[in-house]
């Protein structure tokens, strides 16, 4: 975790307003960061916010803090998946990866956010509850949460690493048209379970008018159906076409 070296604090407290976490405060007339709530973002080192430096970048000696610090660091770059902004090609960019074929939808579940953050306990329910209702987990080659799995069949993730805050991580996977509504209502049971918030991502091909019946299921599981979105008009061609 960021440290701060009290000897050159003066205690101005230009850094506390940049912690995206509010993790740092004044005590004692020297900022405090709050290391179960830090989640080694470096955004008070990056900015170079403090004017005496004092605040310190640490040794990340253990892999869930190498891997916390990278999650919320967008500057990096994630060495197993080789992409940089928390390490997730997301199913998104499926007009060049071609992950999801003809029938399948992608799901991008992100959660936590600046401001808020998610605990990876969190981030294991909405996992299990979504794998349960159908959801097929990306492996640890496409994105980084399947490397703190036990279990990625189940959303499993290892004990030792439930009580790490992130600034954001996603959920991603895939799964068959009809088993869409069961996993959207699976959200919507788990949502009420967990202390952080998430945002869900919905990637589909349309037909050549533009058109797709996972529209219509949005509108009977009783969402809003959407009005923005990214449209990728296969300059990328996939090799995965069907």
């Amino acid at each position: 975790m960021a440290l701060i070296n009290y000897e050159k604090c003066v205690g101005c407290g230009n850094c506390i307003d940049y912690c995206p976490l509010e993790a740092i405060s004044l005590k004692d007339d020297k900022a405090h960061i709050d290391q179960d709530i830090c989640t080694n973002c470096y955004v008070c080192i990056r900015n170079k916010v403090c004017p005496v430096g004092a605040i310190e970048r640490p040794e990340l000696n253990t892999f869930i803090e190498q891997f916390q610090h990278i999650i919320s660091d967008p500057t990096e770059t994630t060495a197993e998946t080789g992409v940089p902004g928390r390490g997730t090609e997301e199913s998104k960019t499926n007009d060049v990866t071609g992950r999801v074929k003809k029938g399948e939808v992608g799901i991008c579940i992100d959660m936590g956010r600046p401001g808020i953050g998610c605990r990876l306990r969190d981030v294991e329910k909405v996992a299990m509850a979504v794998t349960k209702a159908g959801l097929i987990l990306e492996d640890k080659d496409a994105t980084p949460l399947a490397m703190l799995m036990e279990d990625n069949s189940i959303g499993k993730i290892k004990d030792e690493y439930l009580d790490t805050n992130l600034l954001s991580i996603i959920i991603e996977g895939k799964c068959s048209i009809e088993c869409f509504p069961r996993v959207i209502e699976a959200l919507k049971t788990v949502e009420k379970q967990i202390d952080t918030v998430f945002s869900l991502g919905v990637i589909v091909r349309v037909d050549e008018n533009g058109n797709s019946p996972i529209l219509e299921e949005i509108e009977k599981l009783g969402l809003p159906r959407p009005y923005r979105g990214k449209v990728n008009v296969g300059l990328g061609r996939p090799l995965i076409t069907d």
